[in-house]
């Protein structure tokens, strides 16, 4: 079995234990269902409980996936991983997105990464740097307005291959926004 991720805010956000969540799932045969039917049988569970419960079943099914150990932390339902790094800064969301674009043309390690032009799109929710890696896997760069007026940036690497993949793109891209900051 894996060691779940996020059970900790699962039980602060649901107010149910985590082996309450297990008997749950053995009382509904998870073991034998799909992600989706989990997925499911949660909505309705969790519907008029709890604010965001649709956020909350999806967290509660992977969480149990990985207990079970259908699925590794970062893992997607379709076998690909997914991870995330993030930086709070004390620029708004243009400025933050604007010298993320000027230090990402410059920096070797970002330029080694990276294997297609960058797309740029923006709304008032969040500024978008999006882009494919050599090995084919889509990279995201966001900035988004935190309530002080301030921003933080967020990249997400997706569609890694392998679980050593993920580790290494996690490290990297930790280390890269670490310099990115100390920077500014």
């Amino acid at each position: 079995m894996t060691k779940p991720s996020k059970t900790d805010a699962i039980v602060r956000a649901t107010n149910r234990s985590w082996d309450e969540w297990m008997q749950y799932m053995d009382s509904i045969d998870a073991k034998n269902l799909s992600h989706y039917e989990i997925a499911t049988h949660l909505l309705d569970e969790l519907d008029g409980q709890i604010d965001n419960h649709a956020w909350w079943a999806q967290s509660v099914t992977v969480a149990y996936e990985q207990y079970i150990g259908r699925r590794l932390p970062g893992q997607r339902s379709d076998g690909t991983f997914e991870t995330s790094a993030s930086k709070s800064t004390q620029l708004g969301m243009q400025e933050l997105m604007d010298k993320w674009i000027a230090f990402a043309d410059e920096d070797e390690e970002v330029q080694a990464i990276i294997a297609e032009d960058v797309r740029s799109s923006g709304t008032e929710k969040r500024i978008t740097w999006r882009t494919r890696a050599d090995d084919g896997s889509s990279i995201r760069v966001t900035s988004e307005p935190k309530k002080n007026g301030t921003a933080s940036i967020i990249v997400n690497h997706m569609e890694l291959q392998t679980h050593e993949l993920n580790t290494e793109a996690k490290e990297k891209w930790s280390s890269i926004l670490e310099r990115f900051v100390e920077g500014l």
